[in-house]
């Protein structure tokens, strides 16, 4: 199928993936009465009196804003609020597909990071919930940290949090098929934007102790061009502190972890991996070393972002189930103890299925996963103190 000519004609026939519908039947004066005016007024005097009020008289228990500025939209780059609004639109119905999360498509017609965090702060009462999706990195950690300073509510970047969160629910799984444990092994992560900044983090949280993140420039380290948070990973990473290039990071190592470029992964990387080697090459649509490739150079497990290759690495599996998980408790924000209950949820319900080199996650349409991840979440907000119920 030609996936491209074909959605473009469906999304010209469907006229937009998600629409509102009324949860209240108005079919009489006594309907309209109550639904609206006079009665209304009732409910929002009890909200006036309790702010908690406006989450359970009202949708926005249930109710999360998807929200972009367009300047990194898949791999499509800056291409406007405006042509981010399919991804946006698509991305409310996975939320309401595998969590019943309602959610709605918001773009901001601004690059300021004054802005945009402005306008979302004001519009957050509104909703139980925000994800930031497809913003350019390093805007979207400024962006993020001063939103979750000043909202109630979770604030979370997908593209950050949800990648590290199932690449690191495949880490773990991984590495049970070869018998490694994760204090002792090598990773590199290559492509230090959002999300291999946050998968670098994540995984030192749990438990890498061995960690080089490299970009374009070459490994992170004193003497490489870098951006703040980028220096700031610097200085926790590559114990050794030593320079070099991607080549030269992937010489002697365990686990590789791409989010970069096409094809830039050679056969002679793989080959200088430690033996049963782990390798995500995640950049889409065409990967740093095609699974083929990486197979025929050694790599043991293999997992792409891709659904035609085993074990894709998918935001699916980790998103909804994490936002229903927050909303169910009504969350203060998602913190690192509920990212890695996520994780560790994902990595054993596909554990309970018996693991291979070509099984190390839940498939997407699992229909497990999004209850596990949930639940999971809920707990993790109560052991942490950020749940309100």
């Amino acid at each position: 199928m030609d996936y491209a000519k074909e959605s473009a004609r469906l999304h010209e026939m469907w006229g937009g993936k998600i629409e509102v519908v009324s949860r209240v039947n108005i079919n009489s004066k006594d309907d309209l009465s109550l639904a609206y005016t006079p009665g209304v007024a009732q409910p929002c005097l009890e909200i006036q009196k309790d702010y908690d009020r406006s989450f359970t008289l009202t949708r926005r228990h249930n109710l999360v804003a998807v929200i972009t500025d367009g300047t990194a939209v898949l791999g499509l780059g800056d291409i406007g609020p405006e042509a981010g609004m399919p991804v946006m639109e698509g991305k409310c119905a996975l939320f309401k597909s595998f969590a019943d999360v309602d959610a709605f498509p918001i773009c901001i017609r601004s690059k300021d990071v004054d802005e945009i965090v402005r306008t979302i702060y004001l519009i957050s009462g509104s909703f139980g919930g925000i994800n930031l999706e497809d913003i350019s990195a390093p805007r979207c950690f400024e962006i993020e940290r001063r939103l979750k300073e000043i909202c109630d509510i979770p604030v979370f970047h997908d593209d950050q949090h949800g990648t590290a969160i199932v690449v690191g629910a495949a880490v773990l799984n991984a590495l049970r098929v070869v018998n490694k444990k994760i204090e002792n092994v090598r990773v590199v992560v290559n492509g230090a934007g959002s999300a291999g900044i946050a998968i670098a983090r994540h995984l030192l949280t749990l438990g890498v102790q061995h960690l080089k993140l490299v970009d374009r420039n070459g490994i992170l380290c004193e003497g490489v061009k870098m951006n703040p948070a980028q220096a700031e990973l610097a200085e926790i990473t590559n114990p050794e502190k030593k320079g070099g290039t991607l080549a030269d990071a992937m010489t002697g190592s365990d686990v590789f972890i791409g989010v970069s470029a096409p094809h830039i992964v050679t056969k002679d990387m793989i080959r200088s991996m430690n033996e049963h080697s782990i390798v995500f090459p995640m950049a889409n649509p065409i990967p740093e070393i095609e699974p083929d490739e990486a197979k025929a150079a050694g790599a043991f497990i293999v997992g792409t972002g891709r659904s035609d290759h085993p074990n894709q690495i998918n935001n699916v599996l980790a998103f909804p189930g994490i936002f229903r998980g927050a909303l169910d408790v009504r969350a203060k924000e998602i913190n690192d103890s509920m990212k890695l209950a996520a994780s560790h949820a994902l990595a054993d319900l596909a554990s309970e299925d018996g693991l291979s080199a070509d099984y190390i996650l839940p498939l997407a349409f699992d229909k497990r996963v999004g209850p596990a991840v949930a639940s999971a979440v809920s707990k993790a907000a109560r052991q942490s103190n950020v749940a309100r119920l």
